[in-house]
């Protein structure tokens, strides 16, 4: 995983046709709202990374194509 130092800048991305985007929660209260810590359910730490349980993506609803190690949608 990367800790930002390789991120691209904002205009890396102009004229390639790539337009990152946030897609909403399938439901309202699926996710928890700013401020709400996630329950104990939804993860575990794996050294310094934050790794979602299947529950957690189950809730989401939807498969984020990120090759997360517990989707149950692959």
């Amino acid at each position: 995983m990367s800790d930002g130092d390789d991120a691209l800048p904002n205009d890396a991305l102009k004229g390639t046709g790539f337009s990152p985007s946030i897609e909403p929660a399938q439901s309202e209260g699926a996710l928890p709202s700013e401020g709400n810590p996630l329950p104990p359910e939804d993860f575990y730490m794996e050294g310094p990374y934050l790794v979602f349980t299947a529950a957690y993506h189950l809730r989401r609803g939807y498969c984020c194509n990120s090759d997360c190690r517990h989707c149950p949608y692959k």
